[in-house]
């Protein structure tokens, strides 16, 4: 049976990562090992892991980047296959890693993602969101990079030749995807592979999220370009579509002043990532976790999916 190895990037997941963990459980694809990179958790993450056949991993947050992190999991793993799913998401079936690397039988296929939906936690908009990146019909031969780990799969020997770039701000699956769609692989999505995928954001760190996967896309396609008019004309057609379909959802009156606060965070930390130029404070800012920044003695080692076809109006999932 084909093998594969599941890398978990965790901070702090007590809440969630045991129901991953579970679900993992419960899967009918059974060869599997699990590695969990933690980058410094101060909670139970590490106590409710360790219930369960994984290896841990540690990474500094003074080193953490998301790829380095991926990097180090990849690192660890044996099997034919890396699947890499985030610490707060969990699977809705048991054929869930089956389906996931079920494309892999096609040689040409490099990298698979799957689906996710919200819960009761998640926002409307990031409802609307997760409905049109990760639609309810698979696509085996995609013609954009586009692609999430938060629930996705690599081959091991592929990313032997494509290490994940360590200096991105995120979007390290996008620029994965890129490179090995570059190399004539192709990228697969599996409708039938569903995860959900729990966000639990204050305004400022949606408007950080998609600042920081700003930088990165401009450093992917630096030919791209958000403008002033940009924000403003996705801002207004966002939360014209929301209100829109929240009308008809009958949920309105209750969501209106939440689905302007999520739109306006996330376009304008995107307006703000276009503008920005990454330094050690903006680097603290993306990554570091509240009271845990660098001594100075210590070394320092995406927006609603307006069409598949237009990379510029994509901005990405979070993915840790």
């Amino acid at each position: 049976m084909t093998s594969c190895s599941i890398v978990i990037r965790c901070y702090n997941e007590e809440q969630h990562i045991g129901k991953l963990l579970q679900g993992i459980s419960e899967q009918d694809f059974l060869d599997y090992e699990i590695i969990i990179v933690d980058s410094g958790s101060t909670d139970a993450t590490l106590a409710i892991a360790t219930q369960y056949p994984v290896k841990v991993v540690s990474i500094k947050p003074s080193e953490f980047t998301f790829g380095r992190s991926l990097n180090l999991g990849c690192e660890e793993a044996q099997g034919d296959f890396i699947v890499i799913v985030s610490a707060h998401v969990y699977p809705l079936y048991n054929d869930w890693l089956r389906n996931l690397v079920a494309p892999f039988s096609d040689p040409q296929v490099a990298l698979t993602y799957g689906r996710q939906q919200g819960n009761e936690m998640t926002k409307y908009s990031e409802h609307q969101v997760f409905a049109k990146w990760f639609p309810p019909f698979s696509n085996y031969n995609q013609t954009t990079p586009f692609c999430n780990n938060a629930n996705a799969a690599i081959r091991r020997s592929l990313w032997s030749e494509i290490p994940y770039d360590e200096s991105l701000t995120g979007l390290e699956d996008l620029d994965w995807g890129k490179q090995a769609q570059k190399l004539g692989y192709k990228l697969a999505y599996v409708a039938d592979a569903s995860i959900v995928h729990v966000h639990e954001e204050t305004p400022a760190r949606i408007c950080n999220r998609y600042r920081r996967e700003a930088i990165a896309l401009k450093r992917i396609l630096p030919e791209e370009q958000f403008y002033f008019s940009d924000f403003l004309r996705l801002f207004s057609a966002n939360v014209l579509s929301d209100y829109y379909h929240a009308w008809h959802d009958g949920v309105l009156l209750k969501k209106g002043s939440e689905i302007i606060m999520f739109r306006l965070m996330q376009f304008w930390g995107t307006y703000q990532g276009y503008r920005d130029r990454v330094n050690n404070q903006l680097r603290e800012k993306f990554y570091y976790p509240n009271g845990l920044k660098r001594s100075q003695s210590e070394p320092r080692q995406q927006a609603y999916v307006i069409d598949y076809s237009n990379l510029k109006e994509k901005q990405f999932e979070q993915h840790y």
